[in-house]
């Protein structure tokens, strides 16, 4: 899932060398973290969120498969 992530982000931003992953696992949660340049956030929210929701709805449904939960924090 972390691999995917990665790609998915990776591919929306200009300055991909600065994109950096970090994951926490607690039980069922898994929490995302995704440091990327200041610029490039605007292209990972999108217009009213809808690139993230639609990242965070691919990634839960990966994620129900196993039963656990999914979030994702961009800083």
């Amino acid at each position: 899932m972390k691999e995917a992530l990665t790609y998915i982000v990776s591919s929306l931003v200009e300055k991909s060398d600065e994109v950096s992953l970090e994951s926490n696992e607690d039980g069922n949660v898994i929490r995302f973290k995704i440091n990327l340049a200041p610029s490039d956030r605007g292209r990972i929210i999108g217009k009213e969120g809808k690139v993230i929701k639609a990242i965070r709805n691919f990634l839960q449904s990966v994620a129900h498969k196993t039963g656990k939960k999914v979030f994702i924090d961009i800083l």
